[in-house]
């Protein structure tokens, strides 16, 4: 089957080109036909005659060669998809993951996992998607059983991608299945324990904490909660935890007074060499957290002029967000490595680059839209030119003669710019978020 998609796709590319050609020719036939007509007037001269059809039969070659190619505003790139233990690498001219992935007829199942996610923009070459296979999951809640299929990396992850509601305190654990006949599952388990969710009003703070312990004050000890002298509990903290049940916190003598705040959510990076340098996806959603804040109130003469925190209570815990970053570097952009930048440097390379250029090594300055094929550099001397935009372009020209078309002497230039002006790229990189130039 693949073999015949591929001969299929093979075949219409020699059609699109068959007729590139054809449209070619005609426009050339029809150009002479109409240029021998114009020089039949006495005033046209020879010399301007053979300029003029040098001139149109180039624009058309131009257009032409340009409209195959892919150039101007959808420009061609070049994508390496791992799916299904094949690797595929294709030209595109498709802006997103899902819209190459739809055009290419590959198939996303229930559960798959597409890295990076499909609304992300191709914008450069040697970009690379990564398909993951849903398998079959069996999530156990209680007594509840889902089945279903996923190519999620986390447990967490897995439970989100099935439906199922978990909270922060909830213990989630992804298990094998040993035997297939007794636990009615054929592939992974994630088994959900269930924290229980308590109504507790935090010295005037209503709140909801969720807790395995079994006791009030197993929950308090849980949760860090500290009792002063004259402080009580309601009810006693022997008391069984039941879902749902009322647990006051009760303060007498000086005043005091509570805030409630967020925890910001974690975050967790994880390189990954087979995602293209600069993409990224999640892997889990993470979320903030809450916590209550408990403070004393200082009085002097009946009025609040300090107040001391007494304790912090976190009320709900924060989940960590994961994401996978791409540190592929092939392509023109692991040209930095080949130029002398750092990896520490790469993010501010890749920041300055991609605003001056979009990663171009034949762009002139004012041109927007894809990368032109080489069609020589500006002659004026205030018009940039290349990766960096280098005014004028003959400036790189100490670093290599090809400097018109070599991305690595292009770079060794840029490195050299950004170190000898601003002292190293993160302070390049910053003068160009503040005033939009370097």
């Amino acid at each position: 089957m693949q073999n015949r998609s591929g001969a299929r796709r093979a075949n219409i590319m020699r059609k699109r080109i068959r007729r590139i050609k054809r449209t070619y020719t005609i426009a050339q036939r029809r150009q002479v036909r109409r240029v021998r007509r114009v020089v039949r007037h006495p005033l046209f001269t020879v010399p301007t005659a053979t300029f003029v059809i040098l001139l149109i039969l180039t624009a058309v070659g131009l257009f032409i060669f340009n409209r195959g190619n892919g150039l101007g505003t959808n420009a061609t790139n070049i994508v390496i998809i791992n799916h299904d233990k094949q690797m595929q690498t294709v030209p595109t001219h498709e802006p997103t993951v899902g819209a190459l992935l739809a055009k290419l007829d590959i198939p996303l199942h229930e559960g798959d996992v597409v890295e990076p996610s499909l609304a992300t923009k191709i914008t450069q070459d040697d970009f690379r998607i990564n398909i993951y296979r849903a398998v079959p999951v069996e999530v156990v809640d209680g007594v509840s059983h889902t089945y279903t299929f996923s190519a999620a990396t986390t447990p967490r992850a897995i439970a989100a991608q099935a439906g199922v509601q978990v909270y922060p305190e909830d213990s989630i654990n992804l298990m094998p299945t040993h035997n297939f006949l007794t636990e009615d599952a054929i592939g992974e388990r994630v088994v959900i324990n269930r924290a229980t969710p308590v109504n507790v009003n935090l010295f005037g703070a209503p709140t909801i904490i969720r807790t395995h312990e079994p006791t009030v004050a197993g929950l308090l000890a849980d949760k860090k909660i500290t009792l002063a002298k004259d402080d009580s509990v309601e009810p006693a903290p022997n008391t069984p935890i039941t879902a749902n049940m009322q647990v006051f916190l009760i303060h007498k003598g000086t005043q005091i007074q509570t805030v409630t705040q967020a925890i910001a959510m974690p975050m967790q990076t994880i390189e990954d060499s087979t995602l293209a340098y600069g993409t990224s996806a999640v892997r889990q959603a993470g979320s903030a957290g809450q916590e209550v804040l408990t403070y004393q109130i200082n009085l002097e003469n009946g009025k609040s002029v300090s107040r001391t925190l007494i304790q912090t209570v976190v009320t709900q815990q924060p989940v960590t967000q994961i994401v996978v970053q791409g540190t592929n570097l092939s392509g023109i952009k692991g040209d930095m490595a080949l130029a002398g930048i750092g990896a520490s440097d790469y993010s501010s390379a890749d920041y300055i680059i991609s605003n001056e250029s979009g990663w171009c090594t034949t762009k002139w300055q004012g041109q927007y839209g894809g990368c032109p094929a080489y069609h020589g550099t500006p002659t004026s001397s205030s018009v940039g030119y290349g990766l960096c935009q280098a005014t004028p372009g003959s400036k790189m020209s100490s670093f290599g003669s090809d400097w018109a078309t070599n991305p690595v002497t292009q770079l060794k230039w840029c490195n050299n710019y950004a170190v000898t002006r601003y002292g190293g790229w993160k302070a390049a990189a910053a003068h160009w978020a503040a005033h939009h130039n370097w």
